[in-house]
């Protein structure tokens, strides 16, 4: 069983094209339910390109099935991602999750789906990400996989029961912050955690995945990660939203089979 990609768009159709393509290539393309939510435009401007988005949509094969969900009025990528994988977390037990600049390596759907069978029943769990950062790999560690307390967003996957437990109020906000020793832990998992978190609740932005990755921290979770990126960010080349052009986080596609079936630890 193939669990459902889930996939956002909004007004890029040369990157959906993209992903699309690189998706239904993938080993087990055509045993997975493919599920997308193309947000209304926001502006006028963007009318004629999210038209053009849901017109090759509308033609998309490949997959098991195709279900696209299209949104009248814009809701932003935060709540169009909270509120389209809860919707598809009330039917399938898990899922995993694209943007629609993320280009897929053709065993990304097999690693996902081994690794969300493994760890489904696993607490310590929390997520299973796709894309792995640029990062040195001890030589001699020998998994396909590392474990890392940090969430992902580019390419994951995780479970209904863990979506359930996201409290996107972060309702222990005030003395989480106004605890030192809490926010320095947080930024052993990064630096702009804390900072973004702040900026959160003040609404400043609107980020689904600090909220995400605050679930993940205050359950005291981590995440599995392929030791060789399944996934690359194309969206860095400045035409997104919430990335500007950048090669910080480039990475090469890992084009072999990745296993995740032994049980991953963290590299030393």
């Amino acid at each position: 069983m193939y669990y459902p990609v889930v996939l956002f768009c909004y007004n890029r159709p040369d990157h959906v094209q993209k992903t699309l393509s690189a998706l239904s290539a993938n080993e087990g393309a055509l045993d997975t339910p493919l599920i997308v939510f193309s947000d209304g435009p926001a502006t006028t401007r963007d009318v004629a390109l999210v038209k053009s988005v849901r017109r090759l949509l509308s033609i998309v094969q490949g997959f098991k099935s195709v279900r696209i969900v299209c949104s009248e009025g814009n809701k932003g990528l935060s709540a169009s991602v909270i509120d389209g994988v809860s919707e598809v977390l009330s039917t399938f037990d898990a899922c995993l999750v694209l943007e629609d600049d993320l280009e897929t390596a053709p065993y990304f759907l097999k690693f996902m789906n081994e690794a969300l069978w493994q760890y489904k029943n696993d607490g310590h769990i929390f997520s299973v990400s796709g894309y792995c950062p640029p990062i040195a790999i001890p030589k001699d560690y020998s998994l396909d996989s590392f474990l890392f307390p940090r969430i992902n967003s580019w390419g994951w996957g995780t479970w209904r029961d863990r979506w359930e437990k996201v409290d996107w109020s972060v309702a222990d906000f005030q003395p989480f912050i106004s605890n030192k020793a809490m926010r320095e832990q947080l930024a052993e998992q990064g630096a702009d955690l804390p900072v973004m978190l702040l900026k959160q609740q003040q609404g400043k932005i609107a980020s689904w995945a600090v909220r995400f990755n605050q679930a993940c921290f205050n359950l005291g979770m981590t995440n599995v990660y392929p030791v060789q990126s399944l996934v690359s960010n194309r969206g860095a080349d400045g035409s997104g939203t919430h990335m500007k052009h950048s090669g910080k986080y480039a990475v090469a596609l890992c084009h072999k089979y990745l296993s995740s079936k032994r049980r991953a630890i963290v590299p030393s």
